[in-house]
C-alpha cells in the first residue's frame, strides 16, 4: 500500500469508540488523525527509490514484487541484519515511538510460511496469511492477553469476559467475549486475536487463534484517553510534539457473537498448541523488533537529553557527563544485542532462522529495567528545568509577555529562550506528559510480566541444556578439592607450610 491507500483502507465503517461516541473516520477525528498519518508516512517510504535498498527486498512469493524485508521468512544472518535495519530506518521516522508500526506484527506474520505444517488443519490458512501480508505489508495488530478480571481463576471460569467460541457455522465459528490490549488497532487493518499467558487452556472452546478485520461485524474498540486528542485540544505540536502524532490508541477490543471464517484460523479447539504456539518462534522475533525500536528511541532519548544538559548551562560538570555516558551505555548494550541477534541465528522450520534467543531474552529482561533507570537519570539531572516552562506557544504570541519570556527563559551555550523551551517541552512530553508515561508502562510491560520473562528465561535455559551445562561447569570446580584438599594430581597440598593442625 502505498500511504493514501492505507488511509483509504481505514475507512471502513469499523466501529471505534471514544469519549462516548462512535468514530464515523479515524483518519478525520482528532483522537487518530495524525497517528494514521505518521503511518502512512511509513507506507509511502516503501515506494521512495532513495530508501528501496533498505526498505525492500523481493517478496518469496514468486510474484515479482516486493515487501518491507520483516515480513518475509529470514533464511541466514544476513537476512535477520537486512530485516533490523529495516526496522530501525522505519523507527527513526517516528523517533522511536510508535513501537505497533506494521513490522511488529510481521514478527508473527514471516514465521507462518516456514511453519505452516504447526497449525494443520489450518496450515494452509497460515500459508495463505505469510504470502498476502508480505504483498500487501498489511498494518495487524494482536490481542493476546485476557482483561485483569478474576485472574486467580481457570480462563474458562471467566466466560462473560474472555473469548470464547460460542457455536460453529458453515460459515465460520461465532465468538464472544474480550480482549486487550489492543495497542493501535484503531488505524491497523487487521487483529490477530490468541492467547499467551502462564496458565494453560483447559477447555477447547478457549483454543482459538485468528484473523478478524477491523470492520468485522459485531467487533468493537473501547479506547482509553486519547493524548493526541488532549494535545490538539490544549496545546500545539511545539507544546507536545510526541503526544500531537505518535499516540498508538490502546484499547479493549470486544467481540459480541460475531462470526470468524474459517479461512481466518489458525487454531481452532486444540488444546495442545493453544498455550505453545510461541514455540513457532514469533517471540523471538518480536523481541528482536523491540529491542531495535528500544535502541533508536535511546538513541533520540540520549540527543534530547545532551541538548537539555547544554541549553541549561551543566553538560561541563562532571556528573552530568557521567549519567551522559550511564545512559550512552544503556544505548550501546539494546544496540550491541540487535547485534548478537542477528549474528548468532538460531536454525528454524523449513530452513528459516531465528534471532538468537539468549541475545532476546537478555533485551525481554534487561528493557523494563533500563528504561525506568534512564528516566530517573533524565529527571534527577534536569531536575526544576524539565517543568518550569510557558504554558503554551500562545504566550509567546502575546507582545506583553514575549520579552519577558525571552529574557527569563533564555537558555545557555547560545540557546535562545524559543529554543531551550522547545526543547524542554519535547523532553516533558517524552518522559512527563500522560503520553511519556505511557511509554515507561510500555517499556516496562512490553514483553509480559516482569516476573514471567525471568521465569521464561529461566525455563528456556532449563529446556535447551544451559542449566545443565552451568551446572556441571561449577560441579568441576568442585571436584577438583575436598575436605582432605587438592584431588587433582598437578596441584600441590599445603601440608608442607599449613599451620593448622599442627602442635
Amino acid at each position: 500500500m502505498t500511504g493514501d491507500e492505507y488511509l483509504a483502507s481505514l475507512r471502513d465503517g469499523r466501529e471505534v469508540w471514544i469519549y462516548g461516541e462512535r468514530v464515523g473516520d479515524v483518519t478525520a477525528h482528532p483522537a487518530f488523525r495524525n497517528a494514521a498519518r505518521s503511518v502512512a508516512r511509513l507506507y509511502d517510504a516503501l515506494h521512495d527509490p532513495a530508501r528501496k535498498d533498505v526498505l525492500t527486498v523481493e517478496t518469496d512469493t514468486g510474484s515479482g514484487g516486493f515487501t518491507h524485508p520483516f515480513f518475509r521468512a529470514p533464511r541466514s544472518a544476513a537476512d535477520l541484519v537486512r530485516g533490523r535495519d529495516a526496522i530501525a530506518e522505519w523507527q527513526r521516522m517516528t523517533y522511536g515511538w510508535m513501537g505497533r508500526s506494521p513490522d511488529y506484527k510481521a514478527a508473527f506474520l514471516a514465521t507462518y510460511g516456514p511453519n505452516a505444517d504447526y497449525y494443520a488443519p489450518y496450515d494452509e490458512n497460515a500459508r495463505r496469511w505469510y504470502r498476502e501480508s508480505q504483498e500487501r505489508v498489511w498494518f495487524m495488530n494482536h490481542t493476546l492477553v485476557n482483561p485483569p478480571v478474576d485472574r486467580n481463576k481457570d480462563i474458562h471460569e471467566v466466560d462473560d469476559v474472555f473469548i470464547h467460541a460460542v457455536r460453529e457455522t458453515d460459515e465460520g465459528v461465532v465468538v464472544r467475549g474480550a480482549k486487550m490490549v489492543a495497542t493501535g488497532s484503531a488505524i491497523s487493518n487487521f487483529n490477530f486475536v490468541s492467547y499467551h499467558g502462564a496458565l494453560p487452556i483447559r477447555k477447547k472452546e478457549y483454543a482459538l487463534s485468528f484473523f478478524a478485520p477491523m470492520n468485522l461485524p459485531n467487533t468493537r474498540l473501547i479506547c482509553r484517553p486519547s493524548y493526541e486528542f488532549t494535545a490538539a485540544a490544549v496545546g500545539s505540536p511545539f507544546d507536545y510534539p510526541l503526544s500531537s502524532r505518535f499516540d498508538e490508541n490502546d484499547a479493549v477490543l470486544v467481540f459480541e457473537d460475531a462470526l470468524i471464517p474459517w479461512e481466518n484460523f489458525l487454531i481452532y479447539g486444540n488444546l495442545e498448541i493453544a498455550s505453545t504456539y510461541h514455540l513457532t518462534g514469533f517471540i523471538w522475533r518480536a523481541l528482536m523488533q523491540g529491542c531495535t525500536r528500544l535502541a533508536v528511541k535511546l538513541d533520540f532519548l540520549a540527543g534530547l537529553f545532551v541538548k537539555a544538559v547544554e541549553a541549561i548551562g551543566t553538560v561541563e560538570f562532571r556528573g552530568i557527563q557521567a549519567s551522559i555516558g550511564e545512559i550512552l551505555a544503556w544505548r550501546n548494550l539494546f544496540w550491541s544485542l540487535t547485534d548478537a541477534m542477528c549474528h548468532n541465528p538460531v536454525p528454524s522450520a523449513g530452513g528459516s532462522v531465528l534471532p538468537n534467543v539468549e541475545a532476546a531474552s537478555a533485551y525481554r529482561i534487561l528493557s523494563n529495567q533500563a528504561y525506568p533507570i534512564i528516566k530517573g537519570i533524565i529527571e534527577n539531572q534536569t531536575g526544576g528545568a524539565l517543568i518550569v516552562h510557558p504554558s503554551s506557544s500562545r504566550d509567546w504570541k502575546e507582545p506583553e509577555l514575549r520579552p519577558l519570556l525571552d529574557q527569563f527563559y533564555r537558555g545557555s551555550n547560545g540557546y535562545s529562550a524559543v529554543e531551550k523551551v522547545k526543547l524542554v517541552k519535547l523532553l516533558w512530553d517524552a518522559i512527563g506528559s500522560e503520553f511519556g508515561g505511557r511509554h515507561e508502562l510500555y517499556e516496562r510491560s512490553y514483553s509480559g510480566s516482569h516476573e514471567l520473562t525471568k521465569l521464561e528465561c529461566y525455563w528456556m535455559a532449563q529446556g535447551d541444556g544451559t542449566v545443565d551445562r552451568i551446572k556441571a561447569f561449577a560441579e568441576r570446580c568442585m571436584a577438583e578439592y575436598d575436605l582432605d584438599g587438592w584431588t587433582v594430581p598437578d596441584l600441590a597440598n599445603p601440608d608442607d607450610v599449613s599451620l593448622l593442625g599442627r602442635g
